[in-house]
């Protein structure tokens, strides 16, 4: 009887899945659910209504070998959501804290934001993200200068990396989770600091660092 050979046809290696959650808090109406749409699906519209709860979105993103999936949760900015808090907190690799940068209150907020979150995730990474700056960007110059040196102060306190965004001209959404994924995996990352007043800030290389050493 003949025998015949067959051909051994080799599988592809299986990729290796690592989940991470990453929480996005801040007061209501700040852009939280613009913010992880965009992201997520590259749509934005402005006539997004509040989040009642929790939003939650996937992304999955290759790096090496190994597929990352961003387990994306933004908490409604409500009080009476303040109860859900851990939800969006506890689990977190990252914490993402929003404010608005057209209405100074809601950096105020940050800090109460902090920590509260921060009472419950101690390991998590924060990073300070200002939202509308293309609105912003029209503001009086003086306001753009008070508003920023605030947010640096935050970030120096805060011991996270600031990042000024547009949903709505996608400016900086993708740069900000290529930072977040970074500072998880502690890679080196290419992308230019911008520190101008006026510019829609980016500064992440001295922040956010502290968790490595934990």
């Amino acid at each position: 009887m003949n025998s015949t050979k067959l051909k051994s046809s080799k599988r592809p290696a299986k990729r290796e899945e690592i989940q991470l959650q990453i929480g996005i808090i801040g007061d209501a109406q700040v852009g939280k659910t613009s913010l992880m749409v965009k992201y997520v699906q590259d749509i934005y519209n402005k006539e997004y209504t509040q989040t009642l709860g929790v939003n939650f979105l996937k992304k999955t993103i290759r790096l090496r070998s190994t597929d990352i999936v961003l387990s994306l949760m933004d908490l409604g900015g409500q009080k009476e959501f303040i109860n859900m808090l851990p939800l969006a907190a506890m689990d977190s690799y990252c914490i993402i804290l929003l404010f608005d940068l057209t209405r100074p209150e809601t950096l105020k907020s940050v800090k109460e934001w902090y920590r509260q979150a921060f009472g419950l995730n101690k390991n998590a990474i924060s990073v300070l993200v200002g939202t509308k700056y293309d609105i912003f960007i029209d503001m009086d110059e003086d306001y753009q200068e008070e508003i920023s040196r605030t947010c640096i102060k935050y970030a120096q306190i805060m011991d996270s990396p600031v990042i000024f965004s547009s949903s709505a001209y996608s400016i900086n959404i993708q740069k900000l989770f290529k930072i977040i994924v970074s500072k998880i995996f502690n890679l080196k990352l290419t992308i230019p600091e911008i520190r101008d007043i006026g510019d829609p800030l980016l500064i992440y290389e001295e922040f956010g660092n502290g968790h490595l050493n934990n």
